[in-house]
């Protein structure tokens, strides 16, 4: 039933959550969009290797870099306001992006995108805080929000590669305009502005600090994972960590912070903040191997492999809502717990996969141990966003996604070392004698430098290398499945210790303002 301190919503904002969805998409699918285009763009470009890096890296630094600043803005002036300008600063620089001449302009347009992602990301789940206060309601949207954002990332290659069948690489970011030109058509008469908090100098010291603390930690743990232990990386990575920890400092002292550290002192709040880092840990460290090992274990082609990839996705769009009604009937606690319980089962199919393995077999870990991930994803964003209140929705959103950009960097350099190392250690041992030691080498080094050499080399001394090394690949993701899966164990024993007993304080009331008029709200209320 309605009441007044809860308030059902209706029509309008059901509506809006569809409209809000568009820019949701669209800067989750940026993250992976580019992954089929960028032969492409090099042919065209001509960009150097380390321009080319940017090309990919650019967009993601900035977006994780400017999350709690944007959070934070958006808190004071307004995020139907900032969720405006960042889809027209998003849609501008995907015109650019499209139509860039050279690489160094293409890697300023991505940075842009990255400004305008970063507005749009926190204000979206913000907004949604305020449109839903009833908590059954807000668990579907929340749970609708999720769906959308994993969906997205999945979604990108296949776009991506749908697109590059038929037009130019520019098409990539082209299709983001005319969603962003309809969602500012729709958003001012169907998105309510949110409460603000209350007035006060914005922290731009405080606001750089966090662009320092957060821009070389996650640049420098992406390096380490790509490259292995090296000297500059690792500094950056302390570098970054000594910065926040001013930056943190700044937060306690501060008239106006951008961060409540009182919100982050909650156990609902920090407990799920913990709890997403750890289950993208897991999804996104290990998302490399199951590419990598579609592409070249299983020889599939990059578009294959993508729509094979979608299956997923179609798991967790039935998960999503099913984890929002577990959760009425159950303890959240218990249902994070299993979500972590079923990616710990995936991670345990995954490794036993090998070479020889049925796809059907690799399809069910990876649905298995997604769909678990977006169980526990739903949740851990709904105790979050119920332990916040309605005026810092959108730092608390930022500091989520901040999260989610930590624990996906960590797993890439934790699980990718792993599999690496264990790589390594079992290629050597199953090469034909003799090769050269060069050879060695770029064997050693990754599976796309074995398969190169494996070419090169006549006949059966080309296939023994290859032979080798897809086994060892195998022998290297089994140990980082066997990794993830002790983890998310853990993480499931943990989710139980830590929010059990936690509950969210009840909402407030809605503002007069928010409220519909009697005829928008469903019959049932």
């Amino acid at each position: 039933m309605s009441t007044p301190e809860h308030p059902m919503a209706g029509r309008r904002e059901w509506t809006a959550l569809a409209v809000l969805l568009l820019p949701l998409l669209l800067v989750s699918m940026d993250v992976s969009v580019l992954y089929f285009a960028v032969p492409f763009i090099s042919q065209d470009l001509a960009p150097s290797s380390t321009q080319q890096l940017w090309i990919f890296d650019i967009y993601g630094f900035v977006l994780a870099g400017l999350l709690i600043t944007m959070g934070a803005l958006g808190d004071r002036i307004g995020r139907r306001r900032l969720l405006l300008a960042g889809a027209l600063a998003f849609g501008a620089a995907s015109v650019l992006a499209a139509y860039s001449g050279s690489a160094g302009t293409l890697i300023a347009a991505r940075a842009l995108l990255g400004i305008g992602g970063a507005t749009l990301m926190p204000s979206t789940l913000g907004l949604i805080r305020n449109m839903f206060h009833d908590e059954k309601q807000r668990s579907r949207a929340i749970a609708i929000w999720t769906a959308a954002t994993t969906g997205g990332i999945a979604l990108g290659p296949v776009l991506s590669g749908v697109l590059l069948e038929h037009f130019w690489w520019g098409s990539v970011f082209l299709i983001n305009t005319p969603a962003m030109v309809l969602l500012l058509a729709l958003a001012p008469a169907l998105v309510p502005e949110a409460p603000t908090t209350a007035a006060g100098r914005f922290d731009l010291l405080g606001a750089t600090l966090s662009l320092a603390a957060i821009l070389p930690l996650v640049y420098g743990i992406k390096e380490l994972a790509r490259d292995g232990f090296t000297p500059a990386p690792a500094l950056s990575v302390l570098a970054g960590l000594a910065v926040g920890a001013v930056f943190v400092r700044r937060q306690r002292t501060h008239p106006h912070p951008l961060v409540d550290l009182a919100l982050v002192r909650r156990r609902a709040f920090s407990g799920s903040i913990a709890m997403n880092v750890l289950g993208m840990f897991g999804v996104v460290g290990f998302a490399i191997f199951t590419t990598q090992y579609l592409q070249s274990v299983l020889g599939m082609s990059p578009l294959r492999a993508a729509l094979w990839s979608v299956l997923p996705s179609v798991v967790v769009g039935g998960v999503a809502p099913l984890s929002a009604a577990l959760a009425q009937r159950w303890n959240r606690a218990y249902v994070i717990c299993a979500g972590f319980l079923a990616m710990t089962a995936g991670f345990l199919v995954m490794s036993r996969v090998g070479p020889g393995t049925a796809l059907w077999v690799v399809l069910l870990g990876t649905c298995v141990y997604a769909g678990g991930m977006v169980m526990e994803m739903v949740q851990v964003t709904e105790l979050a966003m119920a332990a916040t209140p309605p005026e810092r929705a959108s730092t608390a959103s930022a500091l989520l996604e901040s999260g989610t950009e930590l624990g996906g960097a960590l797993g890439m350099a934790v699980l990718g070392s792993i599999g690496t190392a264990v790589y390594r250690g079992a290629v050597t041992s199953g090469l034909p004698a003799g090769l050269p030691a060069d050879t060695v080498h770029s064997v050693r080094e990754t599976l796309g430098g074995a398969q190169a050499v494996a070419a090169r080399l006549p006949g059966r001394t080309g296939a023994a290398v290859l032979h080798a090394a897809r086994d060892a690949f195998s022998h290297g993701m089994h140990a980082a499945a066997l990794s993830a899966a002790v983890l998310m164990a853990a993480a499931a024993a943990l989710a139980v210790v830590l929010l059990r007993n936690v509950e969210p304080p009840a909402a407030p009331a809605a503002p007069a303002a928010e409220r519909l008029p009697a005829e928008d709200a469903p019959a049932h209320a």
